[in-house]
């Protein structure tokens, strides 16, 4: 599967970002889909998770309530809407994919991987 990232981009706090996901490649419907991101300094951490029909979905704490995930099986898309944006959410938005068919947490369950897209908040 490829994944192409995109949408990133610079925003005043308090600002909204739509970032989207493409996928190729292989049957995009079965995947369990999740966004990752890595900021200035720091480890990558799970954002948000969807399961393979788009009807179960998690997120992280810190962005809960403020950011969104949705997917599209039809066009192979997802994505992930960032609202309420504040300095600590700058950061490389990474999209992945798994066979598992879950949005996990964790990093190690999705073999596939996107290039990143590049989100700064900042005034």
């Amino acid at each position: 599967v490829q994944l192409q990232a995109s949408g990133g981009g610079l925003v005043q706090p308090g600002g909204s970002l739509g970032l989207s996901c493409a996928a190729s490649g292989r049957p995009f419907g079965s995947y369990g889909t999740g966004w990752f991101r890595q900021g200035p300094g720091k480890e990558r951490e799970f954002v948000a998770g969807i399961n393979w029909r788009g009807d179960s979905t998690v997120c992280a704490d810190s962005v809960k309530g403020r950011f969104t995930i949705s997917r599209d099986n039809n066009n192979n898309m997802v994505y992930l809407q960032l609202n309420s944006l504040k300095p600590e959410d700058t950061a490389v938005y990474y999209c992945a994919v798994n066979s598992r068919g879950w949005g996990t947490s964790n990093s190690a369950d999705y073999p596939y991987w996107g290039q990143g897209t590049l989100v700064t908040v900042s005034s």
